[in-house]
């Protein structure tokens, strides 16, 4: 048995601890136990009652990229039906529960602790649409791969909300998903199947659990490491490495020369070195493009700040090409991605938007884990 044992671990030995008669399981390919055994095989075996498995963005299967669910269908090794619930709240989400006839919900996805990771806004749809349906709501939870000591970034503005952001969590929110469903605070039979082991200053390859990539650009713990900062050149004309092996560790543009590289390494940023790299992406920005850049190599996780990283490079790449870097067709995006637009107006006045990175107070709620 791994050190940390998860919710979903619990569950399967112990059905009573979710209730309900007709349980529909939300998960994707990171739901497993720690012997790669599916959640959804393990509690049918167990004798839960699943009766419908629902899929957030990239799938139950995690075939689909960014932006994308899989189409319903059904599941080829439970038989059960699958239903996608990417991008759908409000009265279809109701309509779209109302017709799998669940009176129960589990969730059992892994998050990476980054506040525009969208599985924990499919989660806080379901939330809402649970408390509207009177249905229990189950959360399995799992470790957070960015522990729960630090938070950085401010916290949303509600003006800025999207499928990327619905509450006013920092951007690195420092806090299990499980913590996360009960801060959101919706009336509903919420119960949270806690972790056993696991503590706020773990560090992932600590856990003893196996990395199971969350999505298809989410490889390594290394990437979930750097994410919450590099994530945001995903609103700006920058490639954040998505069609390479290394996504978000590696980022560049076409216009990138030598200056980059030094410059970056010139600000002394805490746990992390910038190696200069050229790579040609096979898709997504720049595909077939060769590009010059940096690749990140983090070695000091404990004193890495990923935000900070970030918005540090956004700076110096705004500095030193201010004709090239671009946000102007992406400009909502980067606001949504940041949570306000102080960055991108920190960003176009030319000021050091360092100073926003000041490492914000923990959301407000309740801590399940010391």
């Amino acid at each position: 048995m791994s050190y940390v044992r998860t919710g979903a671990e619990r569950l399967a030995a112990d059905p009573s601890l979710a209730g309900g008669e007709r349980l529909g399981l939300i998960t994707n390919p990171t739901g497993v136990l720690p012997d790669l055994t599916p959640t959804a095989d393990a509690l049918l075996a167990s004798g839960v009652p699943l009766t419908a498995l629902f899929g957030p963005e990239h799938g139950v299967r995690g075939t689909a990229q960014a932006g994308f669910g899989e189409t319903d269908a059904v599941d080829a090794r439970t038989g059960l039906p699958v239903h996608d619930t990417h991008q759908i709240d409000g009265e279809a989400l109701d309509a779209l529960l109302d017709r799998s006839g669940v009176d129960t919900l589990v969730f059992d996805i892994a998050d990476v602790g980054a506040r525009f990771y969208t599985y924990v806004w499919t989660m806080y749809d379901l939330l809402a649409s649970a408390s509207r349906l009177g249905l229990r709501f189950v959360v399995l939870d799992r470790p957070n791969p960015l522990g729960g000591t630090v938070t950085e970034g401010p916290p949303l503005d509600p003006a800025h909300a999207s499928f990327v952001g619905r509450f006013p969590l920092p951007l690195r929110h420092g806090r299990t998903v499980g913590e996360l469903a009960t801060l959101f605070g919706f009336d509903a039979d919420l119960r949270v199947v806690t972790m056993e082991g696991w503590r706020r200053d773990m560090a992932f390859a600590a856990t003893g659990l196996p990395w199971v990539m969350p999505s298809v650009n989410m490889p390594t713990p290394d990437t979930a490491l750097v994410y919450p900062g590099t994530g945001l050149f995903e609103g700006t004309n920058f490639s954040e490495g998505r069609g390479t092996t290394r996504p978000f560790e590696l980022v560049g543009a076409p216009y990138v020369d030598e200056r980059f590289a030094p410059a970056l390494a010139a600000l002394g940023l805490p746990g992390v070195r910038f190696r200069e790299t050229w790579f040609t992406p096979t898709f997504h920005k720049h595909a077939g493009v060769p590009v010059r850049g940096v690749q990140l190599h983090v070695h000091d996780p404990v004193a890495f700040r990923p935000v900070l990283t970030g918005v540090s490079m956004l700076h110096v790449a705004r500095a030193l090409y201010p004709g090239h870097l671009r946000w102007d067709e992406h400009d909502l995006f980067l606001n949504r991605l940041w949570g306000s637009d102080s960055l991108a107006r920190c960003l176009d006045a030319g000021e050091d938007p360092r100073r926003l990175c000041a490492d914000p107070a923990p959301p407000d709620g309740p801590l399940l884990y010391g």
